[in-house]
């Protein structure tokens, strides 16, 4: 098997990726836990921050590209997350069948209280770093998905 790869750089950033993807596993985990007590998922509690920061309704297709993530998975969670009464349909002015997505009071309760539980998890957890640390790994990390977004439009399957 060859080496992955022999440029330096290629090998800190395949080193970078391989900690993204762990970190990302026990992020889920972290969140999963954190929003289980209120009936959600990290999933499910992700999308409800996209409704809640999006600046007007939206659709779900929209929903998923501000993700970053698969419509049809998008959907599958919202329609979950409509049948318990956190979001309902609204109809588009735009499009007649792309519904927008709404949040209902119920849907804001609730994403207020896991924000009331995240938000002391959140400032312990950054307690021991620095702030300038933490902003250039942010800012790394957007660099990284620019260019992940740019090779994506050159390895179309």
């Amino acid at each position: 098997m060859p080496e992955v790869p022999a440029d330096p750089k290629g090998q800190a950033l395949t080193d970078l990726i391989l900690t993204v993807f762990r970190t990302n596993n026990l992020l889920l985990l972290w969140g999963d836990r954190l929003v289980s007590s209120f009936g959600l998922t990290s999933a499910r509690w992700q999308i409800l921050g996209a409704i809640v920061h999006a600046e007007r309704p939206q659709p779900v297709a929209w929903l998923a590209r501000d993700l970053g993530a698969n419509r049809q998975n998008v959907q599958r969670i919202v329609n979950d997350l409509h049948h318990e009464g956190l979001v309902v349909f609204a109809p588009n002015p735009h499009h007649r069948r792309a519904h927008l997505v709404v949040l209902t009071e119920k849907g804001r309760e609730i994403y207020d209280a896991v924000i009331e539980v995240y938000t002391p998890r959140v400032n312990a957890l950054a307690e021991e770093m620095n702030i300038d640390d933490i902003q250039v790994a942010c800012n790394l990390m957007k660099i990284l998905k620019f260019h992940i977004e740019r090779d994506l439009d050159i390895i179309k399957l």
